[in-house]
């Protein structure tokens, strides 16, 4: 296998020197999916531990399986690791495209290494091919302030809870590469994609041309490039990340707004309602700081309230100010006990310090304009462990439930619900005892919830088939209780509520 000594980190210039000849890219897309170029061939070929390890950024046991001529390996290491590939092998890997074809294209140095990183891309019905800045794993050394990142963790969990409803319109705003612009195409009529970078539409626009798609790709900060403009759908991946604007820490383009604090995320948070219509939905994530002695919803809470938009919040992870100074410079290519990471790291103390931030959460905000004249509901909620895959479709469903609970609240009552498929039941008590001192409930799905119910709501789950009307139920249970049926509807009515809009029970009016 070819060696790979660490290049020098990338300098861009203003343009990125791809050009898009339809041709040549049909080729590549061919000669790619021949190859075996794509998540599950990539997988296979390197197994379990080297696809873990590139998945922490560590290249040696990829570089140990990599080691022949076969078309797949060629490309693993000319597009993944960094490899510089005699022209014969890449001729023999891409037949129809070549070696001249990607030189062509603006995708090979003379020395035979690619210029941009190339990586396949997927979910469960589509492949695509994402085409990025190369990583610092393959530079070795502090990435530019231009980056343009490729398929990260933050990109790939938005496109996993992003509602797949069919739309007319939609928006990705600050699409970078544009991975969530290739997720759209899929079930929405026309996608407009915008970024602040110059070197990012680019890249759009090329990564546009290759799956074949047609996007109106457009370069400006924000919401300026769509003023006046109405989508069904907007999602983004915003450049969330707080950075201190002080001398000597650098402005990532694909990571950092360029404000102070969180006011990036409050900027597009407020601005996404004149770009919805009525019963249009926003999807984006976003980091906010957290005072000492503050509660993080009270935080999102004043967020939106300026909006009137129905918003479900879910916080998935907070960290300390040395924790979040950490996690941004390392990820900006800076390695601890340097002069710079030190430097940086006081500057964002300094920073948050300055403001009394105590820690810093970050979540998935689900928006959506009300279609009738109500005040906006507002859920936010806390969940760190592991959530379905894909989590869109129960994104959706908990946002049509909690949509109908709010426009028919004097309705639930009179509702049939019947405890939905995924949903189980465990009772916990001391050896001997008559009674459980815990009934837990758990959901299979979404973000697998867990509640602890009394004794009344275990007794209404137990009967909950989709028979009995919720009032007819409890009041029913409240007699066999010995309970007042009056206070019982009272206690146990939003109870059932939460248990709708969350998923645990439904019925004919969220289903059909």
């Amino acid at each position: 296998m070819p060696s790979s000594p660490v290049r020098t980190p990338q300098t861009h210039a203003d343009s990125t020197g791809l050009r898009v000849l339809p041709e040549v890219l049909a080729a590549l897309a061919a000669d790619l999916s021949a190859a075996d170029f794509t998540v599950d061939g990539v997988q296979q070929r390197l197994g379990p531990v080297a696809s873990a390890a590139l998945d922490r950024e560590q290249s040696v046991p990829a570089k140990r399986v990599v080691t022949t001529d076969a078309p797949l390996d060629v490309l693993i290491r000319l597009f993944g690791l960094g490899g510089a590939e005699r022209d014969e092998h890449i001729d023999a890997a891409l037949p129809g495209c070549r070696a001249a074809g990607l030189r062509a294209l603006g995708l090979l140095d003379d020395d035979g290494r690619a210029r941009f990183d190339l990586h396949p891309h997927a979910d469960e019905a589509h492949s695509w091919w994402v085409l990025s800045d190369l990583s610092e794993l393959v530079t070795g050394g502090p990435l530019p302030d231009d980056y343009v990142l490729g398929i990260g963790g933050a990109s790939t969990t938005l496109a996993s809870w992003t509602v797949r409803r069919p739309a007319g319109r939609a928006l990705d705003l600050g699409a970078g590469c544009g991975i969530q612009a290739l997720h759209l195409d899929a079930h929405v009529r026309q996608v407009v994609a915008t970024d602040i970078s110059a070197r990012a539409v680019e890249i759009l626009e090329f990564n546009a041309a290759l799956a074949g798609s047609d996007w109106q790709v457009r370069r400006g900060s924000l919401f300026e490039p769509v003023a006046g403009e109405r989508f069904d759908l907007i999602v983004s991946n915003p450049p969330f990340v707080i950075t201190p604007r002080v001398a000597g820490v650098p402005l990532m383009e694909y990571r950092d707004g360029g404000m102070v604090g969180d006011s990036l995320v409050r900027t597009v948070v407020r601005g996404v309602a004149d770009h919805l219509p009525p019963g249009g939905i926003a999807q984006l994530l976003g980091n906010w700081e957290i005072p000492a002695g503050a509660r993080w919803q009270d935080v999102v809470d004043e967020l939106l309230a300026p909006t009137g938009l129905d918003a479900w919040v879910v916080q998935r992870e907070t960290q300390d100010p040395a924790e979040y100074a950490e996690l941004w410079i390392r990820d900006g290519g800076h390695r601890p006990g340097s002069e710079p990471y030190e430097r940086m790291y006081t500057a964002w103390l300094d920073d948050f310090e300055a403001r009394g931030v105590e820690r810093i959460g970050f979540g998935v905000l689900t928006l959506q304009s009300p279609t009738t004249d109500r005040a906006p509901f507002r859920h936010l909620e806390d969940h760190h462990g592991p959530v379905a895959a894909p989590m869109g479709p129960s994104v959706d469903a908990h946002l049509c439930a909690m949509t109908w609970c709010a426009e028919h609240e004097e309705q639930i009552a009179d509702i049939a619900w019947r405890v939905a498929d995924d949903v189980t039941e465990e009772r916990f008590g001391a050896p001997g005892a008559d009674d459980p001192s815990v009934i837990r409930l758990t959901q299979g799905g979404g973000l697998g919830r867990q509640v602890h119910i009394d004794t009344a709501m275990a007794a209404y789950f137990s009967v909950a088939d989709g028979e009995l009307t919720a009032r007819q139920a409890l009041t029913a249970i409240a007699s066999l209780l010995d309970r007042d049926p009056a206070e019982m509807l009272a206690r146990a009515l939003p109870v059932v509520r939460r248990f709708v809009e969350t998923g645990f029970l439904v019925g004919a009016p969220l289903e059909g």
